[in-house]
This record gives structure tokens, C-alpha cells and sequence, in this order.
């Protein structure tokens, strides 16, 4: 598995940080019809309970929501939420790998992503953000690190922000195949409710992929 480490910076920072890494078969292992079922079943469940949906009752609390706002951002699982769940867009299902994480995020409203995890250079290190660095965003956007943003970084640079997302030399590929998928926490957040959402991704890898070997850490 990927060596993760929290730098100096995190000590007196209580961040939780939950990481599934995946090994992927090939696709003739896969149970798409299987996987696509359980989240269309579980999507409809969601837009049943949320037909009346009024965004302070679901996400007013959301530790989420108020840590974006810090940096003046919308929490973007709140905006694609409400696009699928609430407007009826459709659901990524065009790349089953990355659909894993973003089920999660509408059934438990966590932050999770998918890195490409052949593109990570050594280990990563998770630090504080003290200043602004720039990075290269998904596809090809100018993007930057904030101060107080959750960040790592590996021997080649930046890997990911919290708050600006992914650095394209990580970012997961339609053919990436060994993939870890983070779940972020936010400052003071319980630890349990990462340790949940990992349990809850992993599931979700053995659904589409009862062989995948996966593996998992909690920091």
C-alpha cells in the first residue's frame, strides 16, 4: 500500500483522513449490471426522502459545507447532490472506477476523489496549507492551495487539495486500473464518520468487483 504520513504541520490539527487503494482486474471481472442496479436503487431511495428537499435541513450542518465556507467555496458535493438527486441529471456511470467514490458522496455526503496511484511518485505526505501554491488542475485548470487548505503532496509536487481538488498528474484516467481513493475529513470532525464512509466504499469496490484486492488506512 502507499505510505501516507501526516508532516509537522497537522499536530496540533485534528484532520481525519481515510484512504482506500484498489487493484483493479481486468474488466471482464467486473460486475457493472450488478454495481449500476444497487446505485440506481439506492439514487431512487434518495430522491424518495428528499422529494421535499430543502437544503438548510439536509446540509445546514454539514461540517463540510461550513469548512468550504471558510475559503469562500460552495461544497461541491452539495451542488452535485442537488444536480442528480434533486434535478434528475444523470449519474456518471461512463467511468464505473470513479462512479465508486461519487455514490458514496451522494449516500453518506462525504468528500471522497480517485487518484491514479501508479502516478504517485514515493509516498505521500499530508500537510497544513500555510500559503497559496499554484497547481494544474483536472483538465488543465489553474488552480491553487490555500491556507488552512488539507493537502499532500509526493516527490514530484502537489497530489491534492482539499478545497481545489486534484493535480492532473494524479488525476484517475478511463484505463487507470491502481487507484486510491481518499476521504477527507474536516478539522474536529469525529473520526467515525470517515471510518464509516471507508467502510461504505469499500462495499460499494466489492460490489463492482468482488476479486479487487483492496486495501485501507485511517489517519
Amino acid at each position: 500500500m502507499l505510505q501516507v504520513k501526516k508532516d509537522a504541520s497537522l499536530l496540533n490539527v485534528n484532520i481525519p483522513y481515510g484512504m482506500v487503494e484498489v487493484r483493479y482486474p481486468p474488466r471482464e471481472a467486473w460486475r457493472e449490471t450488478e454495481f449500476r442496479e444497487t446505485a440506481e436503487r439506492e439514487l431512487s431511495e434518495l430522491k424518495k426522502r428528499h422529494a421535499s428537499y430543502d437544503r438548510k435541513a439536509v446540509f445546514g450542518e454539514n461540517p463540510y459545507v461550513r469548512f468550504f465556507k471558510k475559503f469562500k467555496k460552495t461544497y461541491p458535493v452539495l451542488l452535485q447532490f442537488e444536480s442528480v438527486v434533486c434535478k434528475g441529471r444523470p449519474f456518471p456511470f461512463e467511468n464505473y472506477v470513479t462512479a465508486v467514490p461519487f455514490l458514496l458522496e451522494m449516500t453518506d455526503q462525504v468528500l471522497s476523489g480517485t487518484h491514479d496511484a501508479d502516478c504517485v511518485e514515493g509516498g505521500l505526505t499530508l500537510f497544513f496549507g500555510k500559503e497559496k501554491l499554484p497547481f494544474t488542475g483536472l483538465r488543465g485548470a489553474e488552480a491553487h492551495t490555500y491556507p488552512g487548505d488539507f493537502c499532500a503532496r509526493d516527490n514530484g509536487g502537489l497530489v491534492f487539495s482539499e478545497i481545489a481538488g486534484v493535480e492532473i498528474r494524479s488525476c484517475a484516467r478511463p484505463d487507470s486500473r491502481h487507484v486510491f481513493y481518499p476521504i477527507f475529513g474536516t478539522p474536529d470532525m469525529p473520526g467515525t464518520v470517515v471510518a464509516d464512509a471507508v467502510e461504505r466504499l469499500i462495499q460499494y469496490v466489492y460490489l463492482l468487483v468482488p476479486t479487487a484486492q483492496v486495501e485501507s488506512m485511517i489517519l
